[in-house]
């Protein structure tokens, strides 16, 4: 009998008229990209345009957020996030992040690039350098010990990171109806925040690439599709259209976004409802929102708005930074 080896492209030795036989190809590695960038910059909602937009090119998208995206991460988010936690040392913090992320790199973040996914972080390592390092004051060569620790060697092919003017990031943080402890540290530490994402942009400009957010919704996206379009061929292929195309997405999502909303406000309504044994509920609409409210409490979004060709706006006010996703954005990890 003739001896079976396998050789690339089948099996040697077998008869003439046997079908040769191949395993599967292993699916070609996914993509990894994050988004950063201080509180109230749109990430959470530029994550959304992306993911929709690969899902309807056919992609497999995992949308997470740091910490979280696991069991794990969760019950750490709630912990470091709480503002009843106002005494948690600047060291206890940095190790919780940490934690949360060595969990979710590998429960999930691998293993659904081994499968070919596409996966949207909301925040990743440079979050820690940008709030724990810049922010906190903590030791940089530490951070940069515990981060290559709990990612594993794992790294993002491109990170997006978005900036806006101080004057529009207090607008959007005025019209959230919270803050968690790390949102309520004072202008001083957010700006070094600030000047800590700044830094990480310049020391690695090939992987981050900064996007400015305070465009109208669809003009931002654009330049996020720009950033990854090295990345991903639908993503350039889309920059050659008219725009129609990608308008239209994001209003679908953000019509979504709203829904979510109403759904929230009822959710909300129903519970004052019984707290107070079916008194009166009053406002519904979110606060410092300016925005025409909607029959069932929430407030209907601003869209973007087409322009003629002339560059003038069709309609009323359109002006983009829409609220956090329904599935809240992660901080500072």
């Amino acid at each position: 009998m003739a001896k079976r080896e396998e050789t690339k492209g089948g099996l040697s030795g077998a008869p003439a008229c046997a079908e040769e036989v191949s395993a599967p190809a292993a699916p070609a590695r996914g993509v990894f990209i994050t988004f950063e960038g201080g509180d109230g910059v749109g990430k959470s909602t530029q994550i959304r345009f992306l993911a929709r937009f690969l899902e309807e090119h056919g992609r497999t998208v995992l949308r997470l957020r740091e910490p979280g995206g696991t069991a794990v991460g969760e019950a750490l988010r709630r912990v470091v996030l709480d503002p009843a936690h106002g005494t948690m040392s600047d060291r206890a913090e940095l190790l919780i992040y940490e934690a949360a992320r060595a969990q979710i790199v590998d429960e999930v973040i691998k293993p659904a690039l081994s499968r070919g996914a596409i996966v949207l972080c909301d925040r990743f390592y440079d979050s820690t350098v940008a709030y724990q390092g810049a922010g906190r004051g903590l030791d940089g060569a530490f951070i940069e010990a515990a981060n290559r620790f709990a990612c594993d060697g794992l790294a993002p092919d491109v990170t997006l990171l978005l900036a806006a003017p101080e004057a529009t990031v207090r607008s959007r943080m005025e019209r959230r109806a919270g803050t968690d402890r790390l949102e309520q540290a004072g202008e001083a530490f957010h700006r070094r925040v600030a000047d800590g994402f700044a830094a990480v942009a310049a020391a690695e400009p090939e992987r981050v690439r900064t996007v400015r957010s305070e465009r109208q919704r669809v003009a931002t996206f654009r330049a996020v599709l720009a950033a990854v379009a090295p990345l991903l061929p639908e993503a350039a292929a889309a920059l050659q259209g008219d725009g129609a195309a990608l308008e239209a997405l994001v209003d679908r999502v953000m019509e979504e976004k709203h829904r979510e909303r109403c759904e929230q406000a009822r959710k909300k309504r129903r519970a004052r409802s019984r707290s107070h044994r079916g008194g009166a509920a009053s406002g519904n609409a979110h606060p410092g929102d300016r925005s025409r409210p909607c029959a069932d409490g929430a407030v209907a979004f601003r869209k973007d708005g087409d322009r003629r060709k002339d560059g003038s706006r069709k309609g009323g006010s359109r002006k983009g930074g829409g609220p956090k996703d329904g599935k809240k954005g992660a901080r500072r990890g």
